[in-house]
């Protein structure tokens, strides 16, 4: 079903749109499965990150640091399900409504919160890392577990879309960003069910909270861009097999 009116003016005005459930508990616990298996085969070769921390060390490292904070980008690099679900066309469908017909994927990452040890994610804007132009790509954020804002649901700061905002080097971590000052009493948390999704620009202000809940929080998150989008060196960005073209108006 298309997106409605109602929607993509709330999209436009806002910069992002909690759609809610999309996948049925059946689909999920596969999503699940596959998950798990994905990040334990990543973890017996060290290829993930924890972004909570400076990301050197081996995987005994990453998961022994008090914070957790574990990414893997381009799942669909390794595993076939979520290769795809890149084509999902229930996604496709609405991300088409939000920027048009033809759609590539910048790319896609995996984020895990553990039970108890999940790390935050500070205020950034998605654009502050990729400095793509135009700067009009979208996300299609999802969760495997209901997600709300004691275990790291998405939260957002409604029309932050409209402004770029200037990133530096955290000093924390060389893992992350981060801006100077956000007004969170302006943030709204979008609670997202066990199989749901929410879209947001890539210019708006978001954040999650640790997770100190006694239940994990998967998410992953698909970022979408139209063919001609350019990287941060100003050269277009091809189609090939790590940014594919996932639909074409015929």
């Amino acid at each position: 079903m298309p997106l409605s009116q109602e929607q993509l003016d709330f999209f436009w005005a806002n910069g992002y749109l909690n759609y809610g459930k999309l996948f049925t508990d059946e689909e999920v616990e596969a999503f699940r499965a596959e998950y798990d298996e994905v990040f334990r085969q990543a973890v017996e070769g060290n290829a993930f990150r924890n972004i909570a921390i400076d990301d050197g060390g081996d995987s005994q490292h990453k998961l022994k640091a008090p914070k957790q904070m574990l990414q893997i980008t381009q799942m669909c690099e390794r595993s076939i399900r979520f290769r795809k679900l890149l084509y999902e066309p229930r996604i496709l469908d609405l991300v088409q409504d939000l920027i048009g017909p033809n759609l590539m994927l910048f790319h896609d990452q995996a984020l895990s919160k553990p039970a108890r040890t999940g790390g935050a994610v500070s205020w950034h804007q998605d654009n502050g890392y990729w400095r793509c132009r135009p700067a009009n790509l979208v996300s299609c954020w999802m969760t495997f577990d209901d997600a709300v804002k004691e275990n790291g649901a998405m939260q957002v700061i409604p029309g932050s879309h409209l402004k770029p905002v200037w990133h530096e080097r955290s000093a924390e971590t060389n893992a992350l960003l981060k801006i100077e000052a956000v007004d969170d009493s302006k943030a709204v948390v979008c609670d997202v069910p066990a199989g749901g999704i929410m879209f947001h620009h890539c210019q708006t202000l978001h954040y999650t909270q640790p997770n100190e809940t006694d239940r994990p929080r998967r998410a992953f998150a698909i970022h979408f861009m139209p063919p001609g989008t350019r990287d941060r060196k100003g050269e277009t960005m091809r189609v090939d097999f790590k940014h594919p073209l996932l639909r074409a108006s015929v």
